[in-house]
């Protein structure tokens, strides 16, 4: 299995960043999109190999009462609101997906991460709304990394019916669910452990690090060919380093 390990963001310099790895799950493209020329410089800079995934601008999975919305940089009418986020098919909606898929085309990557937010219930309006948004996606070149949460992970069944028939990478934190959908690549974004689903100040144990590559072995046999490791938490550069070279030693 390949495995490709790196952070959710620039948690250090970019260019001590790059010595340790080669990818990089972009945050500021969730809160508001970059400029072109910050889009290009970042690739421009880069080494070669470096990979980039995009996070999808947030107006289009989160509501306008998001706290995370103050960073959005639009300014919208209460009659407008209902017309943004929770994947709905709409003309905004539609237009910031085509801005998130501009990104991805500047950054040069494969891979678009798609969170929504617990409040995105696995309701029925929900299911074809995903539907009917991600289509779009068709013909850019783009595989989504779909990370849905709150209720959905109780239907697994649900989830990996969408995931198979859009073709899309189910995101889960290996360290608590497995992934829903049969792929064979995994994509896993680790939160931190606790008892509520994220845990942001929580700094991985060697034992935890053990349980993760055993996750990834038990996938492997069951036909992954690549595992997409993103860690998510306050110490997630020293921790990232420590899962590379426990690999590394196993090898």
């Amino acid at each position: 299995m390949r495995v490709r390990i790196g952070c959710c963001g620039f948690s250090v310099a970019h260019e001590k960043y790059y010595q340790a790895f080669s990818l990089v799950e972009m945050q500021s493209t969730f809160y508001k999109p970059p400029r072109e020329l910050t889009l290009q410089r970042w690739r421009n800079e880069a080494p070669p190999g470096f990979e980039f995934v995009v996070k999808a601008w947030q107006v289009i999975t989160h509501p306008s009462s998001s706290p995370t919305w103050k960073r959005a940089g639009l300014s919208i009418g209460k009659a407008k609101a209902a017309r943004y986020g929770y994947m709905r098919p709409t003309t905004e909606n539609l237009e910031a997906l085509e801005r998130t898929l501009g990104m991805c085309k500047i950054l040069q990557a494969h891979i678009c991460l798609i969170q929504c937010p617990p409040s995105f219930q696995p309701t029925a309006e929900n299911v074809r709304n995903v539907k009917r948004l991600l289509t779009q996606i068709e013909g850019h070149g783009v595989t989504i990394a779909w990370e849905p949460r709150g209720n959905w992970l109780a239907q697994p069944r649900l989830t990996a019916e969408l995931c198979d028939q859009l073709g899309l990478i189910h995101v889960v934190d290996l360290l608590r669910h497995d992934p829903a959908s049969s792929v064979n690549l995994v994509y896993t974004r680790l939160h931190g452990l606790g008892d509520r689903e994220v845990n942001y100040t929580y700094r991985y144990t060697e034992s935890d690090l053990q349980k993760l590559a055993l996750k990834l072995a038990g996938l492997e046999k069951n036909g992954c060919q690549e595992a997409y490791v993103l860690f998510n938490n306050i110490g997630m550069f020293e921790n990232a380093k420590r899962f590379a070279q426990l690999l590394s030693a196993n090898l």
